[in-house]
């Protein structure tokens, strides 16, 4: 059974947040915000996927990279989340949520070559460094400093994971 789909809700009063940001500034960040947590959720779980299957010689090397790789991006998503609420926006509620905004490949092969694992993440890595660098000029079209800022953080980021 096919469940009706439902219209965005206007934000509950209680969950308003003050801000000297126009409606369509909020809406335009937000929506710019969420699809890059989302995909850092999924960006996350296949780095965790990677450093939990990683085999090989170079196993413990990959092994450790991957495992603070997954802890940079995972520490990622909590500051854009909270980003996208402290504008007044709404974020991301279920996996479900994620996977309609995600837009990196998940990776469900039982096995996956050590190089073909670091080659998929430098890659993904770089789609998320393009897709943040468009998210900071929506930001900074709406002179909203404070995302650019944070931004540029995880853009310099990424590209220091790529």
């Amino acid at each position: 059974m096919n469940k009706p789909a439902r219209k965005p809700a206007a934000v509950a009063p209680a969950l308003d947040t003050p801000t000297d940001l126009s409606n369509e500034a909020v809406k335009d960040i937000s929506a710019a915000l969420n699809p890059l947590v989302a995909d850092a959720f999924a960006l996350y779980l296949k780095t965790k996927n990677f450093h939990w299957h990683v085999s090989g010689r170079h196993f413990r090397d990959y092994h450790l990279l991957l495992d603070e790789q997954a802890g940079a991006i995972f520490g990622s998503i909590d500051e854009i989340a909270e980003r996208v609420r402290k504008i007044g926006g709404t974020t991301l509620r279920s996996i479900g949520h994620v996977a309609k905004l995600q837009t990196l490949d998940d990776n469900d092969e039982a096995y996956v070559p050590p190089r073909e694992m670091l080659r998929e993440l430098m890659e993904d890595n770089k789609k998320m460094a393009a897709a943040m660098r468009k998210a900071r000029e929506v930001a900074d079209k709406h002179e909203d400093v404070a995302t650019t800022s944070i931004l540029e953080n995880f853009i310099d980021a990424t590209e220091r994971r790529t």
